[in-house]
């Protein structure tokens, strides 16, 4: 069965966001399917506010712009108290507790509370706390199958930083077991 998703990540801008809606883009490529990638920064990147869409479908995708998201992966409390009440009835909402102390009072989404910054730390991969929610993300939704999803981290982790790759693998799977 197929599903399109439309997503919305944000948080700081140094969080990584950025770079975990290329993963999850890239992951929905590998499989084929149509995909958008939409960043947005704040007025200054780092520490300033950073957000991007993503879809992925079988079908043409009108606008990259999501408005009334599916998923919400929310890194901060600035993003989520912006993106919360915009996720659709039934949607996926992805929550770095460690950062984010708010519960969220909607009882029409589906929420999952990872402390992700605290886990990346304790498992040594300090600032995958983005990539470990990608990995929550692909174990609740299944937005891409799993060989895609290597496969995009191997595509989207720069040849220079070549040493990462296996941090980011690692972070996947920490987030698809958490």
């Amino acid at each position: 069965m197929s599903r399109d998703f439309n997503m919305v990540l944000a948080g700081f801008g140094g969080q990584g966001i950025l770079f975990a809606g290329k993963v999850i883009a890239y992951g929905g490529l590998n499989d084929g399917k149509e995909i958008s990638w939409l960043p947005s920064y704040g007025p200054e990147m780092r520490g300033g506010t950073a957000n991007c869409s993503v879809c992925i479908s079988d079908k043409t995708i009108g606008s990259p712009l999501v408005l009334t998201p599916d998923v919400l992966i929310a890194l901060n409390l600035p993003s989520f108290e912006k993106f919360i009440d915009t996720v659709k009835p039934g949607g996926t909402v992805i929550i770095d507790s460690f950062l984010i102390n708010k519960k969220v009072e909607r009882e029409d989404v589906n929420v999952f509370y990872v402390p992700a910054t605290k886990l990346a730390e304790e498992n040594g991969i300090k600032g995958l706390a983005n990539i470990i929610l990608v990995g929550k993300l692909f174990k609740e939704t299944g937005f891409c199958t799993e060989e895609a999803l290597y496969k995009a981290i191997e595509k989207c982790v720069p040849a220079r930083k070549a040493n990462m790759l296996e941090f980011n693998k690692k972070a996947i799977e920490i987030g698809m077991n958490s």
